[in-house]
Protein backbone atom coordinates (compact mmCIF):
# COMPACT_ATOMS: atom_id res chain seq x y z
CA UNK A 1 0.00 0.00 0.00
CA UNK A 2 2.82 2.77 0.63
CA UNK A 3 4.38 1.66 -2.55
CA UNK A 4 1.03 2.58 -4.26
CA UNK A 5 1.35 5.87 -2.14
CA UNK A 6 4.62 6.89 -2.98
CA UNK A 7 4.17 5.90 -6.88
CA UNK A 8 0.80 8.06 -6.65
CA UNK A 9 2.87 11.15 -4.94
CA UNK A 10 5.54 10.58 -7.98
CA UNK A 11 3.28 10.60 -10.34
CA UNK A 12 1.43 13.83 -9.15
CA UNK A 13 4.87 15.90 -9.15
CA UNK A 14 6.42 14.66 -12.37
CA UNK A 15 2.40 15.95 -13.65
CA UNK A 16 2.53 19.28 -11.88
CA UNK A 17 6.23 20.16 -12.93
CA UNK A 18 5.56 19.22 -16.23
CA UNK A 19 2.77 21.76 -16.08
CA UNK A 20 5.06 24.10 -14.75
CA UNK A 21 7.81 24.14 -17.25
CA UNK A 22 4.36 23.89 -20.18
CA UNK A 23 3.22 26.52 -18.99
CA UNK A 24 5.88 28.75 -17.14
CA UNK A 25 6.88 32.15 -18.18
CA UNK A 26 9.12 31.15 -20.86
CA UNK A 27 6.71 30.38 -23.44
CA UNK A 28 6.20 32.46 -26.79
CA UNK A 29 4.25 32.27 -29.69
CA UNK A 30 6.26 32.71 -32.33
CA UNK A 31 5.40 32.20 -36.29
CA UNK A 32 7.60 32.23 -39.18
CA UNK A 33 5.38 34.92 -40.82
CA UNK A 34 6.35 37.61 -38.41
CA UNK A 35 7.37 40.80 -39.70
CA UNK A 36 8.56 42.14 -36.28
CA UNK A 37 12.48 43.10 -37.87
CA UNK A 38 15.59 41.34 -39.07
CA UNK A 39 16.12 40.32 -35.09
CA UNK A 40 13.61 38.08 -35.27
CA UNK A 41 13.74 36.57 -38.57
CA UNK A 42 16.85 35.65 -40.39
CA UNK A 43 16.40 36.32 -44.06
CA UNK A 44 16.61 32.55 -44.99
CA UNK A 45 13.06 31.97 -43.61
CA UNK A 46 14.29 30.59 -39.86
CA UNK A 47 12.35 31.44 -36.95
CA UNK A 48 13.85 33.74 -34.29
CA UNK A 49 13.22 31.73 -30.96
CA UNK A 50 15.41 33.40 -28.09
CA UNK A 51 18.69 34.59 -27.15
CA UNK A 52 21.47 32.08 -26.77
CA UNK A 53 22.41 33.19 -23.57
CA UNK A 54 18.66 32.88 -22.04
CA UNK A 55 17.96 29.87 -23.60
CA UNK A 56 21.28 28.20 -21.93
CA UNK A 57 20.63 29.71 -18.85
CA UNK A 58 16.53 28.27 -18.77
CA UNK A 59 17.63 25.01 -20.29
CA UNK A 60 14.29 24.41 -22.29
CA UNK A 61 11.76 26.89 -24.20
CA UNK A 62 8.87 26.32 -25.88
CA UNK A 63 7.50 28.55 -29.06
CA UNK A 64 5.30 28.50 -31.56
CA UNK A 65 6.28 28.15 -35.15
CA UNK A 66 3.81 27.95 -37.83
CA UNK A 67 1.13 27.30 -34.95
CA UNK A 68 2.73 24.48 -34.15
CA UNK A 69 3.81 24.01 -30.68
CA UNK A 70 7.43 23.48 -30.62
CA UNK A 71 10.30 22.98 -27.13
CA UNK A 72 14.02 23.74 -27.61
CA UNK A 73 16.35 22.48 -25.15
CA UNK A 74 20.10 23.16 -24.05
CA UNK A 75 21.33 20.37 -23.23
CA UNK A 76 25.19 19.56 -22.39
CA UNK A 77 26.64 21.88 -24.70
CA UNK A 78 23.92 21.52 -27.53
CA UNK A 79 20.40 22.67 -28.67
CA UNK A 80 17.65 20.50 -29.52
CA UNK A 81 14.52 21.22 -31.05
CA UNK A 82 11.39 19.03 -30.67
CA UNK A 83 7.37 19.20 -31.49
CA UNK A 84 6.07 19.46 -27.54
CA UNK A 85 3.63 16.90 -28.38
CA UNK A 86 5.26 13.72 -28.22
CA UNK A 87 3.74 11.09 -30.48
CA UNK A 88 0.96 9.99 -27.92
CA UNK A 89 0.62 13.12 -25.95
CA UNK A 90 3.20 16.00 -24.08
CA UNK A 91 6.04 16.02 -23.45
CA UNK A 92 7.33 16.58 -19.58
CA UNK A 93 10.99 18.81 -19.65
CA UNK A 94 12.74 16.36 -18.04
CA UNK A 95 15.94 15.01 -19.88
CA UNK A 96 17.63 11.19 -19.55
CA UNK A 97 20.03 9.53 -20.40
CA UNK A 98 19.12 6.20 -21.74
CA UNK A 99 21.78 3.95 -23.14
CA UNK A 100 24.05 6.99 -23.73
CA UNK A 101 21.63 8.85 -25.41
CA UNK A 102 19.97 12.27 -24.21
CA UNK A 103 16.33 11.35 -24.38
CA UNK A 104 13.15 13.13 -23.17
CA UNK A 105 10.74 10.64 -21.05
CA UNK A 106 7.20 11.11 -21.61
CA UNK A 107 5.08 10.92 -17.81
CA UNK A 108 2.24 9.13 -19.03
CA UNK A 109 3.66 6.74 -21.27
CA UNK A 110 6.63 6.32 -20.49
CA UNK A 111 8.12 6.90 -24.28
CA UNK A 112 11.98 7.56 -25.02
CA UNK A 113 12.61 9.86 -27.38
CA UNK A 114 16.33 11.13 -28.77
CA UNK A 115 17.09 14.36 -28.34
CA UNK A 116 19.40 14.27 -31.51
CA UNK A 117 17.18 11.65 -33.81
CA UNK A 118 13.65 11.90 -33.01
CA UNK A 119 14.07 8.28 -32.59
CA UNK A 120 11.69 6.11 -30.31
CA UNK A 121 13.77 3.58 -27.88
CA UNK A 122 12.58 0.86 -26.02
CA UNK A 123 14.13 -2.24 -24.00
CA UNK A 124 13.76 -5.51 -25.16
CA UNK A 125 15.06 -9.02 -25.67
CA UNK A 126 16.06 -11.13 -28.85
CA UNK A 127 14.19 -14.48 -28.27
CA UNK A 128 16.53 -16.35 -30.11
CA UNK A 129 19.18 -15.74 -28.11
CA UNK A 130 20.15 -18.36 -25.55
CA UNK A 131 19.97 -16.26 -22.24
CA UNK A 132 18.17 -12.96 -23.49
CA UNK A 133 19.31 -10.15 -21.83
CA UNK A 134 17.08 -6.78 -22.78
CA UNK A 135 18.79 -4.15 -24.91
CA UNK A 136 17.87 -0.79 -26.09
CA UNK A 137 16.79 -1.01 -29.38
CA UNK A 138 14.69 1.47 -31.65
CA UNK A 139 11.33 2.27 -32.99
CA UNK A 140 12.05 4.40 -35.82
CA UNK A 141 11.77 8.07 -36.11
CA UNK A 142 8.91 8.79 -33.88
CA UNK A 143 9.60 12.73 -33.19
CA UNK A 144 9.79 15.79 -35.44
CA UNK A 145 12.90 17.21 -34.89
CA UNK A 146 13.76 20.93 -35.94
CA UNK A 147 16.84 22.00 -36.95
CA UNK A 148 18.46 24.91 -34.70
CA UNK A 149 20.55 27.70 -36.35
CA UNK A 150 22.82 29.62 -33.98
CA UNK A 151 23.75 33.29 -35.69
CA UNK A 152 25.02 35.98 -33.13
CA UNK A 153 23.98 34.89 -29.95
CA UNK A 154 20.27 34.35 -31.40
CA UNK A 155 18.67 30.89 -31.60
CA UNK A 156 16.58 29.93 -34.68
CA UNK A 157 14.52 27.43 -35.66
CA UNK A 158 13.30 26.26 -39.21
CA UNK A 159 10.37 25.81 -39.55
CA UNK A 160 8.91 21.94 -40.19
CA UNK A 161 9.18 20.23 -43.65
CA UNK A 162 5.78 18.74 -43.37
CA UNK A 163 6.64 16.93 -46.77
CA UNK A 164 7.43 13.95 -44.73
CA UNK A 165 4.97 12.95 -42.08
CA UNK A 166 6.28 11.57 -38.00
CA UNK A 167 3.55 10.05 -35.40
CA UNK A 168 4.11 13.33 -33.45
CA UNK A 169 2.49 15.43 -36.39
CA UNK A 170 -1.17 13.74 -35.76
CA UNK A 171 -0.49 15.64 -31.97
CA UNK A 172 1.05 18.37 -32.87
CA UNK A 173 -1.88 18.93 -35.41
CA UNK A 174 -4.71 17.99 -32.96
CA UNK A 175 -3.06 20.68 -30.60
CA UNK A 176 -2.82 23.28 -33.28
CA UNK A 177 -5.68 22.66 -34.48
CA UNK A 178 -8.14 22.26 -31.60
CA UNK A 179 -5.95 23.75 -28.84
CA UNK A 180 -5.97 22.43 -25.17
CA UNK A 181 -9.62 20.73 -25.34
CA UNK A 182 -8.65 18.47 -27.59
CA UNK A 183 -6.25 16.83 -26.34
CA UNK A 184 -8.37 16.27 -23.19
CA UNK A 185 -6.24 17.54 -20.55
Amino acid sequence: MLDLIILSLHYFICFLISIAVWRGPKDMDLHSSSTEGAETEAPDGLVFIGKEEDIKMSQTITAKVDGREIVVFYHEGKFHALDSRCYRKIFACVISDIDGQACIVCPWHKFKITLETGEGLYEGVNPLEPSPIPKWQSKGVKQRIHKVTIDNGNVYVSPPDLSVSFDSDYYADKYKNGGELAMGK
